[in-house]
């Protein structure tokens, strides 16, 4: 596997990395709905990047379909939300490397179609750096590995300020994923990273993550004193 490297672009503009370890998704869903609502007051504030896992927690998007659930609702465990991203169910749990990035599309492209594909375009490049083939699946948002889904998106987008984001799994328990139909695809399993690169760590996977968003978005990742 390769080093990542952060490109130094001199013109790029900065992108705070809020670099955390494990975080309950309610704590992370707060954080995210502050920055957002600070960047809508005051636009010229910085892009952001948040990187982290969180214990187990289901979420499921705005408009999703309960049916897609293989368990009560009313007596979860773990943890169930519903939230504003779009999307269908998904399962996160530690192992799984998430992604919110809080950006102004004003600086970049306002184009929701195209923010999809450059966040898969990140997960590519992770996945061409630790040396396999990532590919997408026509008609669907996220990134697959020998027909094995191992990365998920799902995003919410006001102002054009972005929330929610990105999660790849690299070596989780994905017993939680058999309690629900990830979103919403009933014939195309879930898999890790590890699967494939047996022993992989987040952590080494966290760098690269770091060094692609940096690449597709021609952003320069600088480390706030709050990670």
């Amino acid at each position: 596997m390769l080093s990542p490297i952060i490109p130094q672009n001199l013109n790029a503009q900065p992108c705070l990395l809020f670099d955390w370890g494990q975080v309950p998704y309610s704590q992370a869903w707060e954080i995210q709905q502050k920055l957002v609502q600070e960047r809508r007051e005051n636009p010229d504030l910085p892009d952001v990047l948040i990187l982290l896992e969180h214990p187990p927690v289901y979420t499921l998007g705005l408009g999703s379909k309960l049916e897609f659930l293989k368990f009560d609702p009313d007596r979860s465990q773990p943890e169930l939300h519903r939230i504003e991203r779009g999307g269908e169910v998904t399962y996160h749990c530690p192992g799984q490397l998430v992604g919110y990035p809080i950006l102004n599309l004003r600086r970049h492209q306002q184009d929701l179609h195209w923010y999809l594909r450059q966040l898969e375009e990140v997960l590519l490049g992770v996945l061409a750096v630790c040396g396999l083939k990532g590919s997408r699946v026509a008609g669907m948002t996220g990134v697959w590995v020998d027909g094995t889904k191992v990365g998920a998106i799902g995003i919410k987008v006001s102002r054009w300020i972005t929330m929610h984001g990105f999660a790849l799994n690299v070596c989780p328990d994905l017993t939680g994923f058999g309690q629900i139909v990830p979103c919403g695809i009933p014939d195309r399993p879930v898999g890790s990273l590890d699967q494939f690169i047996p022993g992989i760590e987040v952590d080494r996977v966290r760098a690269i993550v770091m060094a692609q968003f940096a690449r597709v978005f021609g952003v320069e990742i600088v480390r706030s004193s709050e990670s």
